[in-house]
């Protein structure tokens, strides 16, 4: 199409302005947040005069919340406060990505702001070394919101051979998958797998493990770097967590969880407990799962196509219906960690993990 030869016309020009040489004492630094919508990203970039090295060294910026959707014209300036620093692997060289929090003009976390509360749920979890690995499944669309490479109109074929599929007619978008999954590793993402999922045009990489704070930065900002590559391939990235009505499946987030007595031999007793924790709070849990305090996963948890019910707390050794899944292997030794499958694809990671600490440590 026209727009495809534009779009290349494009990118060949971007590369040769790209190459151009910047002063040794210049870096650019794109700060990144979480808007008012609590699951989409916003960016703008500084100049610095130093190559930071910690987030901490970065100044505090500001932003116009009134066009983010969190703040009034009248007071409208957000203040961005550096959490987390990584390499860039779109400029490059000294440049970097800096994960923010967003406050108001009291310097109070803003409604979206989830990172606030989680790190302090964190920090008094510390001496249980809390890792987690979340599982990110996503949908490519092309501009009309039809899964990318779907027939115009109509549909592929059901679903079967695409789940961790090799073939042109099996997998759609895979040239994007392994650019996303090389910038995530340059950028210095905590980034471990990624494969063709159940529904065509679905794809899901994992990012852990990660010791406290560091998922919901990691998730967040390999989130970004999805989004961005898809620019370059003019492609759209969906983290609906059930992009197709109908016999698909849908998209989420399962959250594996351990402490480190969970890790060590005996550990079951320890997953066990902590099951039997989250059974009481299933409801709270739920509302914290996606951004539409458990509104959006009502389309997903239906029971069926490897879903469990969003009313009813399970349970089961490899069962992939349950609400919570105890891995076979993880059975068999007597020690390890769960998945919690609940949490949507375009669930807040820092609320997820927040909550299971103050469930299952904090006892709150």
């Amino acid at each position: 199409s026209i727009m495809d030869r534009k779009r290349e016309e494009h990118k060949l020009l971007a590369v040769k302005y790209g190459s151009l040489e910047i002063p040794d004492d210049k870096v650019q630094v794109m700060y990144v947040w979480i808007d008012g919508t609590g699951e989409n990203l916003r960016c703008k970039t500084r100049t610095l005069d130093f190559e930071p090295k910690k987030p901490d060294e970065c100044p505090v910026w500001n932003f116009d919340g009134s066009s983010t959707g969190q703040a009034e014209t009248s007071n409208s300036d957000i203040y961005l406060k550096p959490a987390a620093l990584f390499n860039d692997p779109f400029r490059k060289g000294k440049s970097k990505l800096l994960m923010c929090e967003t406050l108001n003009y009291e310097y109070e976390p803003t409604v979206t702001n989830k990172r606030h509360i989680c790190l302090d749920a964190m920090e008094r979890s510390e001496h249980e070394h809390p890792w987690f690995g979340i599982e990110q499944e996503y949908t490519l669309l092309d501009f009309d919101k039809h899964p990318y490479a779907w027939p115009k109109g109509g549909f592929p074929g059901a679903q079967g051979p695409y789940f961790c599929g090799v073939g042109a007619n099996k997998v759609f978008g895979r040239d994007l998958v392994e650019a996303h999954y090389r910038c995530c590793l340059y950028a210095g993402i905590k980034i471990c797998g990624s494969n063709a999922e159940v529904m065509p045009a679905q794809w899901e990489y994992q990012i852990g493990p990660c010791e406290g704070i560091s998922i919901g930065d990691h998730l967040w900002m390999s989130r970004f770097i999805l989004h961005r590559v898809a620019e370059d391939f003019g492609i759209v990235v969906s983290l609906d967590p059930k992009p197709m009505t109908g016999n698909w499946n849908g998209a989420g987030a399962h959250t594996n969880f351990s402490t480190e007595d969970m890790r060590k031999p005996g550990g079951l007793k320890y997953i066990e407990e902590a099951i039997e924790k989250m059974a009481k709070r299933h409801r709270e849990h739920m509302v914290c799962y996606d951004p539409k305090d458990g509104e959006d996963n009502k389309r997903r948890l239906c029971g069926r196509l490897e879903t469990s019910s969003p009313d009813d707390f399970t349970s089961g050794v490899a069962n992939r219906g349950a609400s919570i899944r105890i891995p076979r292997p993880v059975a068999d030794d007597g020690f390890g960690y769960f998945e919690d499958r609940r949490p949507s694809s375009n669930c807040d990671p820092y609320a997820v993990s927040n909550i299971l600490v103050r469930t299952i440590i904090l006892d709150e």
